[in-house]
């Protein structure tokens, strides 16, 4: 191959490297491949023919050259005419004269074949080792260049297309299974929001049910106030599916999970420099719920720093980083806590709990929802019945104790119990006997009435909590699991017995052990 050949084909490899970025768009990318081959040689016509998986059909889905008419004619099935040929023979090939036999380079070509009595080559397209299409043109180099070169040639650019093509595939699986994951999501919470509107008759509430349908329409800010496990996160969900918004981003902002120097550059984003000295700006959340919601979930949490930096923006919608602008993002905070309290105690601005108190809505604990708690019990049997295709009812022992029971993790605590219930269960029919162990022991109090012989219990519920943390290294996951909990209801009771100091005591001293030893 001579120096001009070889720049040339550099140049056209250069060329194609840069419309990678069209290969989303399959057949506007091939149609640009061609047009770089006709740019740089004397290709007069050329075709990529790949196979239709619905139709199985080889179909041409770029060409270069061809009128409108001989497109239309350009699809075969894989055992027709000479395409068909060439289809099952998987080999570059030769067409001498348009409708003979075509010539394979697998088998012997004459020497004599002259480049201008040509009228077709061609290479086949492979994905995963299977042909699926042919690159063909009339030619591609000069006539002093030999035909053995325009095969190579055309082999390399089947490569590429193969590429285009695998890279195509998989964003079309990507989208697809984005799609299927958000008609999975909008499902379940379609079902959430059922079990959250309908499951319920206790006047707090059908309340909270009531203000939702009122502001969720709107762009108001909302605060959601309740206790762990009330279904904060759900209900802003659902705030947000009811709006004019559904069609844009939930993004939820956890602002106790991260440190203020973490959480700042997640919230309003950053720019960094790098080593060209070139500033790079960084999206934060709020630019990138754009026109949809965030939730602001333990908003209590906020350093007062960030507070401070939180209010300009709520009211003027500013970011201070390179490139960043204020979006329409409408704003829903969560928080477990009194925040008029917080307030009051100085921890948190005075300006922000007015903005963000413009429309509270309180969740009620389960605890003060008692005429709830047979209607949502039901319902997690009726929904772990049809999941596990097995018909489960309770006893009316049973059910009397799960009505008397504080639930101190609320509904969250209550789906994970009866969960728990229909895979552990060895008879559709549940009785007392299948509750875990620490119920048993002092967690099935009743609300209200709390007799001394219940003070005892609890004090053998604490023991067992802290046998269990002791076999366990004082590591609480590993007390959870030994029994029968949730690392969360662990962690309810450590902190309802005022185990906290111990804890770390004991953790720290074993800590210490190990490092001297």
């Amino acid at each position: 191959m001579n120096k001009k050949t070889n720049d040339v084909q550099l140049d056209i490899l250069t060329e194609i490297s840069r419309i990678v970025e069209q290969a989303l768009n399959l057949d506007q990318a091939l149609e640009a491949v061609l047009g770089i081959l006709s740019d740089f040689l004397p290709m007069q016509t050329a075709t990529v023919t790949l196979k239709d998986d619905e139709s199985g059909r080889f179909l041409i889905r770029a060409s270069h050259g061809l009128t409108t008419a001989e497109r239309k004619r350009g699809g075969y099935l894989p055992g027709q005419g000479v395409a068909g040929l060439i289809y099952r023979a998987v080999q570059p090939f030769l067409v001498q004269d348009e409708g003979k036999e075509p010539l394979f380079f697998k088998k012997t070509i004459p020497h004599s074949v002259e480049r201008h009595r040509i009228s077709l080559m061609g290479v086949p397209i492979f994905f995963r080792g299977s042909s699926i299409g042919v690159i063909s043109v009339d030619r591609l180099f000069d006539d002093d260049v030999p035909i053995e070169e325009d095969i190579r040639f055309l082999t390399v650019l089947s490569a590429i297309v193969a590429q285009f093509v695998s890279l195509n595939r998989q964003v079309r699986m990507r989208e697809e299974r984005l799609r299927k994951e958000n008609l999975s999501l909008r499902t379940e919470l379609s079902e959430k929001y059922n079990n959250f509107f309908m499951v319920a008759k206790s006047p707090a509430m059908l309340e909270a049910q009531q203000r939702v349908r009122k502001i969720a329409p709107g762009n108001t800010p909302v605060l959601l106030w309740g206790e762990s496990g009330t279904g904060k996160t759900l209900i802003a969900r659902i705030i947000h599916e009811m709006s004019g918004r559904s069609g844009h981003p939930f993004i939820e902002v956890n602002c106790a999970g991260l440190p203020e120097g973490l959480l700042e550059p997640e919230l309003f984003g950053y720019e960094k420099k790098n080593l060209s000295g070139d500033v790079k700006a960084k999206s934060g959340r709020f630019e990138d719920a754009k026109g949809g919601t965030i939730l602001l979930n333990n908003v209590s949490e906020l350093s007062t720093s960030l507070q401070a930096r939180l209010v300009p923006y709520l009211e003027q919608r500013e970011l201070k980083h390179a490139g960043a602008r204020g979006e329409d993002v409408r704003i829903i905070a969560a928080t477990d806590r009194d925040l008029s309290q917080t307030v009051a105690e100085g921890t948190f601005r005075q300006d922000l709990h007015q903005f963000l108190c413009a429309f509270p809505i309180i969740l009620p604990p389960l605890r003060e929802r008692a005429e709830d708690i047979p209607l949502l019990i039901n319902y997690s049997l009726e929904r772990a019945s049809k999941e596990y295709g097995r018909k489960l009812h309770l006893t009316h022992h049973a059910m009397d104790m799960l009505k008397k029971y504080s639930w101190p993790g609320n509904v969250r605590e209550l789906e994970s119990f009866m969960e728990r219930l229909a895979l552990t269960a060895e008879e559709q029919e549940i009785d007392v006997k299948d509750f875990p162990p620490y119920f048993h022991l002092g967690g099935g109090h009743p609300v209200a009435n709390r007799t001394e012989r219940l003070s005892r219990l609890e004090e053998m519920e604490k023991k067992e909590v802290v046998a269990a943390l002791e076999r366990n290294g004082w590591v609480q996951s590993r007390a959870a699991k030994d029994l029968g909990l949730t690392l969360r209801q662990v962690g309810y009771r450590i902190k309802k017995f005022g185990l906290e100091r111990l804890v770390e005591r004991r953790r720290s001293r074993i800590y210490t052990f190990r490092k001297i030893g």
